[in-house]
């Protein structure tokens, strides 16, 4: 479970042994990454990043006792900088706007891993944020129910296109406040 020196160190968390497996052979396929720890549970998982300091963890939705959003929200409040990236069943915009409020850096669909986990990881390791998208435009879809500002819009549409945290808020302080609009926007496929 090594990797050399300037590979993307990434730790693997899931609660289901064939997963973990098949993200592990996956990695093996590539030069620049590779598995340096695995954890089956959330409090495995906040055990093994403190020991191993992986540069991205793929980290699980739902696993018993500790979930992966609450997971998340204990190594970032000991490792802000920890790049976590959520993988999941569930697309639904509840579920991808919870992990990304948590610090999740991106939300993959684990139906899409053989074809774009990859891309996610070197995305969230170079310090964008990924969400696919059809994830994406799933937000967009529910979010028309309420109301957005046009500056929550502009964030959507940012996080959406990959853009890295200190972009967003960079682009913030340079933002007029405006008032409350309605969430009518496109996001590109």
């Amino acid at each position: 479970m090594s990797t050399g020196s300037s590979s993307i160190r990434i730790m693997s968390v899931d609660d289901h042994p064939p997963l973990r497996q098949g993200i592990a052979a996956l990695l093996k396929t590539q030069h620049d990454m590779g598995i340096v720890a695995e954890a089956c549970v959330g409090e495995e998982a906040i055990a093994q990043y403190r020991v191993h300091h992986p540069d991205v963890t793929l980290m699980d939705l739902q696993m018993p006792n500790v979930n992966g959003n609450e997971a998340i929200i204990r190594i970032r409040s000991e490792f802000p900088e920890a790049k976590i990236l959520m993988l999941s069943t569930y697309g639904g915009d509840i579920h991808v706007l919870h992990a990304i409020k948590v610090g999740a850096r991106g939300y993959l669909l684990k139906g899409n891993v053989r074809t774009e986990l990859l891309e996610a990881i070197r995305a969230v390791h170079a310090g964008r944020k990924r969400i696919p998208p059809e994830v994406a435009a799933d937000l967009a879809e529910h979010a028309a129910d309420d109301e957005l500002s046009s500056r929550e819009l502009d964030v959507l549409h940012l996080v959406g296109s990959g853009d890295a945290n200190k972009q967003i808020a960079d682009s913030s302080r340079s933002a007029k406040p405006r008032s409350r609009t309605t969430f009518s926007t496109h996001f590109p496929s």
